[in-house]
């Protein structure tokens, strides 16, 4: 079974369902997936040992942040060139992104923006615990989202985690944030997505 969830953070309910879901809100995100997750556990659509979840970029972030609220609801998670290390990214003023996207996540130079974004950066949340087998993806040409990011992720749950589910990284060497370029290296990364998901659930 295959469920699309639209969080608020997203433009489909009109623009205050978006404006709940930023700057302050932010965690609004987060909850409305992780409810959707309980939503069809409740209802027995699915197999609560057999969640998976996948987003990238700032889904990627979702991902990992809903993963880090409550890893003991998913199976596997799919983070793909995640935005995982929230406050380090936006306090660097250098990268391409960060001035213009203060006004959708806020400026972690003021508070309360800044103990906010902590209590929701994947990486921050990152604690000694059990966590659902991950594949995360990386492009070494990504100027949107830095391959460092992802890697800096990975290498904290490798060292903190209290349990072994795959942890599994892939970066492209010759990608950017939208992937590899090209049809059939297109299918070829889905293909690994899917053999991830259907080994790990």
């Amino acid at each position: 079974m295959w469920v699309l969830a639209h969080p608020r953070g997203g433009g489909e309910l009109g623009r205050r369902w978006y404006l709940d879901g930023k700057l302050l809100n932010k965690r609004n995100t987060f909850l409305d997936t992780i409810a959707v997750a309980e939503h069809v556990v409740a209802n027995r659509w699915v197999s609560p040992k057999r969640v998976a979840i996948r987003g990238g970029s700032a889904g990627g972030l979702l991902v990992g942040a809903c993963m880090t609220m409550r890893p003991e609801l998913f199976a596997a998670v799919v983070a793909e060139v995640p935005f995982v290390d929230v406050v380090t990214t936006m306090y660097d003023e250098t990268l391409p992104l960060t001035i213009t996207e203060w006004d959708e996540w806020g400026n972690p130079a003021t508070e309360p923006l800044a103990s906010y974004m902590l209590s929701y950066s994947p990486y921050d949340q990152t604690t000694a615990r059990d966590y659902p087998a991950v594949f995360i993806t990386a492009g070494l040409n990504d100027v949107r989202v830095s391959y460092h990011e992802p890697a800096k992720w990975i290498a904290k749950l490798r060292a903190v985690r209290t349990n072994n589910a795959p942890l599994i990284m892939r970066c492209e060497m010759g990608a950017g944030h939208a992937g590899p370029s090209g049809r059939y290296d297109l299918w070829k990364e889905e293909a690994r997505t899917l053999t991830f998901l259907v080994t790990t659930v």
